[in-house]
């Protein structure tokens, strides 16, 4: 029996791991709010999806590389941070903000309203705003960037973790849909190859099939899908390479880590990384 019933259990999923790492005497972050956030769903899926627990490794790392995104692109300047498929992030209060940072994150009503109901008390360090919205309505979506467009000077966009569950055309019109705003300039997010695609359908799927949720999207060009729809590629760091460097993997991925990854793209290898891309040239 699945023990995935919506895709907001990803979610909560996720979260153990966040937990997990913040209980270390070694923290590289500290999510106060993780534990309770996953709660006993949560904890059920990381104990059913054994890939993802030994590969757990890559959510911190994931997490490790858009917190740095994020503190940089503060201190360039930038004014709002968007995050789409913002789940059981908890940026805005776990970190250290400027108070005038606009905030927005970006789910469905229930995971917002679950999110708030676990965390009321607790005040985020900048200006925060949750909006409830299916990302799938296009209609609506483009509606939202072009109002919050009219709202910064400097927009970062974050989708952490969604990229994934989308269809080619799915993820070419959210592309376009960002580009399309001018104030907003950077974009974050992760990416798979098509060989890790592949061996997370074949570890995780069966897992997903009741939610009728599938990982979907590796595109065999890689970064360059992207610059089509108007985005220029930055950088792309390697969650292997970048958790080899964090001391969190095991003997055996250290050898392996030690290799060099081949080139992309195509990448044949199971690569996963995360990816900033540009729309215009940031002001500085």
């Amino acid at each position: 029996m699945s023990v995935v019933h919506h895709i907001t259990d990803t979610a909560r999923w996720v979260a153990v791991f966040r937990a997990d790492e913040s209980e270390r005497p070694d923290a590289l972050f500290h999510d106060p709010y993780a534990r309770k956030l996953a709660g006993e769903t949560g904890e059920r899926i990381a104990q059913a999806i054994g890939f993802s627990r030994k590969n757990s490794w890559s959510f911190v790392a994931r997490t490790c590389l858009l917190d740095a995104l994020v503190r940089e692109h503060v201190a360039m300047g930038c004014d709002m941070v968007i995050n789409l498929a913002a789940g059981l992030d908890t940026r805005p209060y776990r970190m250290e903000l400027p108070q005038s940072l606009k905030w927005v994150e970006v789910d469905y009503a229930a995971m917002i309203d679950y999110k708030q109901s676990v965390l009321n008390g607790e005040r985020p360090s900048c200006i925060l705003k949750s909006i409830a919205m299916d990302l799938s309505d296009r209609k609506a979506r483009l509606e939202l960037l072009e109002r919050l467009n009219q709202e910064a000077r400097q927009i970062l966009v974050i989708t952490e973790g969604l990229m994934i569950y989308l269809t080619a055309p799915e993820a070419a019109a959210l592309a376009t849909d960002l580009a399309a705003q001018s104030s907003l300039y950077r974009w974050a997010f992760d990416l798979a190859s098509p060989m890790l695609l592949t061996m997370i359908q074949q570890e995780m799927g069966s897992h997903m099939k009741e939610a009728h949720i599938e990982f979907k999207f590796a595109p065999e060009e890689g970064e360059a899908f992207f610059e089509a729809h108007g985005w220029k590629w930055i950088t792309s760091n390697s969650m292997l390479k970048t958790a080899a460097t964090l001391n969190r993997l095991t003997d055996e991925l250290k050898s392996f880590a030690a290799s060099p990854e081949p080139p992309g793209p195509p990448r044949n290898f199971p690569w996963s990384g995360v990816c900033l891309f540009e729309r215009n040239a940031w002001k500085g």
